[in-house]
């Protein structure tokens, strides 16, 4: 589309937290880890592609804002950002179910999430996903010293989406994880899902803070 993602500057790293905020249920609540069957097809940009993944009687979906940022990311639109996820899913049957339907959900015909994530990456997985040692229930302690040294990138040039629903993440990781500059991760509470406005937002609020 004209002129969209020319504002910048983006983010070096774009995380993303997973249930409620990536996409609408919570991996803690699902009663089975899909298989390759339970796919849903649906409409995506140049064709169909898996829109939904079946955990029982559970559709798993990605929100609007998270489709539209993934897609955009996968064309090319944000220059110089990669992304990962940080997700304190709470058990490790929580933790499978939001990696296998990472590894099922496409962005675009053929790409899944899982692999776009992989390939910021050289095939290298960054990414921070559950809770069990030596991940905890707090990201600012555990999520993201680990994504900062896995990745190289400092604190004041990530942006961080978190529905925020279960204890503040956003304020803690904005609260603890600086740069000796005083800069910190960008965050943008997302309660309602990551939507198409609270993505453009987050971009916003990234370019100013770096302007």
């Amino acid at each position: 589309k004209a002129g969209e993602g020319r504002a910048g500057p983006y983010p070096e790293l774009c995380v993303f937290d997973l249930d409620a905020c990536l996409w609408d249920k919570e991996m803690y609540e699902m009663e089975a880890i899909p298989t390759d069957k339970d796919i849903v097809l649906g409409d995506l940009p140049g064709g169909e592609g898996v829109t939904g993944v079946m955990s029982g009687v559970d559709k798993i979906s990605l929100h609007k804002g998270a489709m539209k940022a993934l897609q955009n990311h996968a064309e090319g639109n944000y220059p110089g950002m990669k992304i990962a996820v940080a997700s304190s899913a709470d058990t490790p049957f929580a933790e499978k179910v939001g990696r296998k339907a990472l590894s099922l959900l496409e962005v675009l015909p053929g790409v899944t999430v899982w692999q776009l994530l992989l390939r910021d990456w050289d095939g290298k997985d960054v990414n921070q996903i559950g809770r069990q040692p030596p991940l905890s229930s707090n990201k600012a302690m555990t999520h993201f010293p680990r994504l900062k040294e896995a990745t190289g990138v400092a604190y004041d040039r990530m942006l961080f989406f978190d529905d925020c629903l279960w204890g503040d993440h956003c304020g803690m990781v904005a609260q603890s994880c600086r740069e000796a500059n005083g800069k910190g991760v960008v965050t943008v509470r997302t309660p309602s899902g990551l939507g198409e406005r609270e993505w453009e937002r987050g971009l916003k609020m990234y370019a100013s803070a770096h302007r």
